[in-house]
């Protein structure tokens, strides 16, 4: 059975697309406020430990360490009056990797949320979200012939897709059916009845039902004539379901070798038009960034989510765009950029094209919580060809991200500090790096 939409689901969606990364992001925070815990710990056993006088370090500087200021270094061991009882370790060598560990650790933390937030949320690389390259390509899913009372039959395998899962108003779903044996040859499947009916979660009244026909003669939406697959199309706006707001569910009885089988598919479709494209788009480059401008035309003033896919001059995805923000009624423009730093490390080739655009109009607090803008499928523009010079290198510089990039070197110093004030020695040398800035150093020196 392809994706079935639930009301639980829906919500957790793709509201943002690009929460991927403000998760990560929040999950860092916590990692690191843990490790700082951690940090006060073991600076206590340092100072428990140590018999070396720190200024010591302080003379074995050299020009490619950062080494952490004395004070860190006093301040490490005078954490030590702040403890109620002493912590005792087997060794030394167990005490120096514990510093070690830690100190990996919350520079993991830094890089990762670094790298993680090095593009805007808006301007992703689509390698991040693979499924959401081609969104408009059919669901599908095999299984084992679904008998009913929980029995399946293993030696016939059905194969179903539905073209999409979200309708807005007068789009079209396509829904396929097709039976294989265990040798994956084409068994005759017959579709004796389907029907799609509204669903309302919040009670268990059966719901308005429309007939929908299946065949495989080669016409109303079937591909190819006779070659064992049974189509069907679902067109809510032709029929009794025309003003439903909501899941619609198509369910399939049929029979292959004389035994009957069910499924069923599921689309939410949107009757209401909250806004609709016009006019042609435009592409410019802002502050060393490539922005795309597409006209729209607002029947309803709220927060609208748009996300569209960016293609290089070779046809290979690169970028995932998403707009997320509040538009009056009226004509207006939605602004979806290309990162000028992601353009520059991918190495793109030019022109680009802008793909595959769907929106939305967020509802807040009902169900379903979205209407749906028609979307634009395949390429809808193309961009001038420009040069990688025209786009800046530079990450981006919110507060934001200011803020929580210096809680972290914070948390790195403390443990610098933690390990000079049990090594001494180790300010001479250099510090131990995570995987994590291994990796982008050695990116760096390419």
């Amino acid at each position: 059975m392809p994706q079935q939409p639930t009301s639980k689901s829906k919500r957790q969606s793709d509201r943002r697309i690009v929460s991927g990364a403000e998760q990560s992001s929040h999950k860092l925070g916590v990692t690191a406020k843990s490790l700082i815990a951690l940090t006060l710990t073991l600076i206590c056993v340092v100072a428990v430990l140590t018999w070396k006088n720190p200024s010591n370090a302080e003379s074995s500087k050299t020009n490619n360490q950062q080494i952490p200021a004395p004070s860190e270094i006093q301040s490490a061991k005078a954490n030590l009056n702040k403890q109620q009882a002493p912590i005792l370790l087997a060794n030394r060598e167990e005490m120096h990797q514990k510093l070690v560990s830690q100190l990996e650790e919350v520079d993991q933390t830094l890089c990762s949320y670094r790298e993680v937030s090095k593009y805007p949320l808006t301007s992703r690389p689509i390698s991040e979200h693979p499924d959401q390259i081609y969104p408009n390509r059919a669901v599908t899913e095999d299984h084992p012939m679904r008998l009913g009372n929980g029995r399946t039959d293993n030696t016939i395998q059905i194969s179903s897709s539905q073209s999409r899962v979200y309708l807005a108003a007068n789009e079209s779903v396509n829904f396929t059916v097709q039976a294989r044996d265990a040798n994956q040859q084409p068994l005759p499947l017959l579709v004796t009845r389907a029907i799609s009916q509204s669903i309302d979660f919040s009670n268990q009244r059966p719901g308005t039902q429309v007939p929908l026909g299946f065949a495989d003669n080669g016409r109303d939406g079937d591909a190819l004539a006779n070659d064992g697959i049974s189509s069907g199309v679902f067109h809510p706006a032709n029929s009794s379901l025309s003003s439903f707001h909501g899941t619609i569910r198509t369910e399939i009885y049929y029979s292959v070798n004389g035994k009957a089988g069910f499924l069923f598919f599921d689309v939410i479709y949107s009757p209401e038009l909250p806004a609709n494209w016009i006019g042609n788009i435009r592409d410019v480059v802002e502050n060393g960034s490539l922005v795309f401008y597409l006209p729209i035309d607002v029947r309803q003033a709220g927060r609208y989510i748009v996300n569209a896919r960016v293609d290089d001059a070779k046809g290979q995805a690169f970028a995932l765009l998403n707009f997320n923000d509040l538009l009056p009624q009226g004509r207006g423009e939605i602004r979806l950029s290309v990162a000028g730093n992601l353009i520059r490390d991918q190495q793109t080739s030019f022109p680009l094209s802008l793909r595959d655009v769907d929106g939305y109009l967020l509802k807040e607090d009902v169900d379903p919580d979205r209407a749906l803008i028609p979307r634009r499928e395949a390429v809808v523009h193309q961009t001038k060809k420009y040069a990688l010079t025209n786009f800046s290198e530079a990450e981006p510089d919110t507060e934001e991200r200011r803020r929580h990039l210096n809680e972290f070197k914070k948390d790195v110093e403390l443990a610098k500090a933690a390990l000079v004030a049990f090594d001494p020695e180790q300010a001479g040398r250099a510090f131990p790096q995570s995987a994590c800035s291994l990796k982008r150093n050695s990116l760096a020196a390419k």
